[in-house]
């Protein structure tokens, strides 16, 4: 299948520290690349993939010295990404949906003769404005979304055209366990911003007297994560109880988690996945979290981890953080977010979509399965060329 992923164009693919969007995109198109599908990436030119890279900036913009109000650099990425795509055969677009600048895709994608099918990342809608008129569903209520939990689903106020639910994945050959045994620490990883509970996570950790590491981003174009910083963290820093390492590559966030006792997730929102949750359990470290959001559908209560409501309930599981099984831990992770299983669904997305898209005298007949005939054929009549409806391999 020819794909062509259309990746925002502000944080580096992959990314060099945080960047959940951008670890998705990431991940999945690696696997695809290895899947044999023929895939582009329209991403910035230092992103580092083995799909065809087709760039329109150097750099990422926010590592080229630029910040979150360089709109009109994002608009420039988005419309030179669908000019490309237009006069280039493909037989799905695929593009992400986490910021309000990626809204741009969706106008000057309003006649794109290739189908599309964009994953819902971020809280949607993305104004703060109180537009109960949802200006923007002129263009996005037909495009094709995947929500990555039924939690983000059920949150988005609109009817929005959900074409199913596709939990993020990893690739579980990189996140292994680099040891054993792990060390008495516990972890807390991610943005530092309020709804990220990080002082939650300094409370409990300093009650339950375990040191804790801090690994993650300020961003510094975000004045309110700033102030969060230097008025509620930086104080609590002392480099024994407390410590801050900033942010960490991929490798060094593996180690970091497969050596800590458990992970501490105190969030205040109703966050939309939460993938350093299975980044935590891939290596065996379980997740202490605030049942807000996804956490429940991707952490098994006693299991995997534990679901808690307030900073007193996790104190007490902290005490109970030792009685996992890591290799179950990870299990869970393997079994359920692996990134081969969120390829294949998404392939199967991609064909539902492509199948919509055609006219019915188009459709593929209904056949018997033969050891002579074990796919069907779909021919496009907008010129797309054929691809193969696989009914028998896994390797989608």
């Amino acid at each position: 299948m020819k794909i062509a992923h259309i990746a925002p164009p502000w944080i580096a693919i992959p990314p060099k520290n945080y960047g959940g969007t951008e670890a998705f995109i990431y991940n999945l198109v690696e696997e695809q690349v290895a899947r044999k599908h023929d895939v582009t990436l329209l991403a910035s030119g230092d992103a580092q993939t083995t799909a065809k890279l087709v760039s329109f900036f150097p750099q990422a913009l926010l590592d080229s010295g630029g910040s979150w109000l360089a709109h009109l650099k994002a608009y420039y990425h988005m419309h030179k990404a669908i000019e490309y795509v237009k006069a280039h055969h493909f037989d799905i677009v695929h593009t992400n949906l986490s910021s309000c600048t990626d809204m741009y895709i969706f106008p000057l994608a309003a006649k794109l003769p290739i189908p599309m099918v964009t994953t819902l990342h971020s809280r949607f809608p993305f104004d703060q404005i109180g537009d109960a008129d949802g200006y923007y569903l002129e263009w996005l209520s037909q495009v094709p979304i995947v929500a990555i939990s039924e939690s983000a689903r059920a949150q988005v106020p609109y009817d929005l055209n959900f074409t199913g639910v596709i939990y993020h994945g990893l690739p579980m050959n990189i996140f292994r366990p680099t040891v054993e045994r792990p060390e008495n620490f516990l972890v807390w990883l991610g943005r530092i911003m309020p709804e990220k509970g990080t002082h939650h996570a300094i409370s409990a950790a300093k009650a339950a007297d375990i040191p804790l590491v801090l690994a993650g981003t300020v961003d510094p174009h975000m004045p309110e994560a700033v102030q969060y910083f230097e008025e509620m963290i930086k104080p609590e820093i002392d480099h024994e109880q407390v410590k801050y390492i900033g942010p960490v590559n991929m490798q060094q966030k593996i180690d970091l988690l497969s050596h800590a006792r458990g992970f501490l997730n105190p969030i205040e929102w109703e966050e939309p996945f939460g993938l350093v949750m299975i980044e935590a359990m891939s290596v065996g470290c379980p997740v202490i979290s605030f049942a807000h959001g996804a956490a429940p559908e991707i952490i098994v209560h006693g299991k995997t981890g534990f679901l808690v409501h307030d900073v007193h309930e996790m104190l007490r599981f902290i005490s109970k953080i030792d009685h996992f099984e890591r290799k179950a831990v990870r299990a869970h992770v393997e079994q359920n977010f692996s990134v081969g299983m969120m390829a294949k669904k998404y392939t199967q997305a991609y064909k539902r979509v492509i199948l919509a898209s055609l006219p019915p005298s188009a459709h593929p007949k209904v056949a018997l399965k033969t050891p002579a005939a074990s796919f069907k054929t779909v021919e496009s009549l907008q010129g797309l060329p054929p691809f193969r409806l696989d009914t028998t391999t896994a390797q989608e």
